[in-house]
């Protein structure tokens, strides 16, 4: 489900695309990788997506405590060493935690797991997007909550800050957006 970083951080790692081939051309597997498997962030990212698969199931299971309790162990688990894929983890982990907390009412833990993650995710890549992206959500569940209880105008506020995180999630990802894009002078496209 939720493992996508996972795959991408290992082929990454290891100088592999998603097809097989190094970014030189060349074919790339377990023999031929383009750069050392480094064992110690493969274990961490094993546990991880241990972690999370173990999170999917109590979520299908509607356990939401245990998923929590999963994925707040990868959280609190001391991490080998600094590496942009650890950092990646557990934003996408605190963004996470945070979806799962908002669907749970608990509105302001949610802002604050949005909050550690945006301390680890600083540059605008993808996570930082999603992050801002699950902010907006936070604020869109608390702003239904809010005009169930009858508070029309924090309701109003909340949606408010729903529309300007979900804005700030857009601008990150057309900024990576735009730096992955090939453009138009480059890949013949006409304007």
């Amino acid at each position: 489900m939720r493992r996508a970083w996972l795959l991408a951080a290992v082929l990454a790692m290891t100088g592999c695309t998603a097809k097989g081939s190094s970014p030189d051309g060349e074919r790339c597997g377990p023999a031929t990788s383009a750069a050392p498997v480094d064992d110690v962030l493969l274990a961490y990212l094993s546990r991880a997506r241990a972690l999370h698969l173990e999170a999917d199931v109590a979520e299908a299971s509607g356990d939401p405590a245990r998923a929590k309790a999963a994925l707040s162990r990868l959280i609190d688990a001391p991490e080998p060493r600094p590496a942009p894929e650890i950092d990646e983890v557990v934003a996408d982990t605190r963004a996470r935690l945070a979806e799962i907390r908002a669907r749970g009412g608990d509105f302001d833990a949610a802002e604050r797991d949005v909050g550690a993650g945006l301390d680890r995710a600083r540059e605008p890549t993808y996570f930082r997007g999603h992050l801002y992206e699950v902010l907006g959500l936070v604020h869109e569940r608390r702003a239904a909550a809010l005009e169930k209880a009858g508070r029309a105008d924090d309701a109003k506020a909340a949606r408010a800050r729903a529309i300007d995180a979900s804005e700030e999630a857009v601008k990150i990802q057309d900024h990576v957006l735009q730096r992955v894009a090939p453009s138009p002078a480059t890949s013949g496209a006409r304007p």
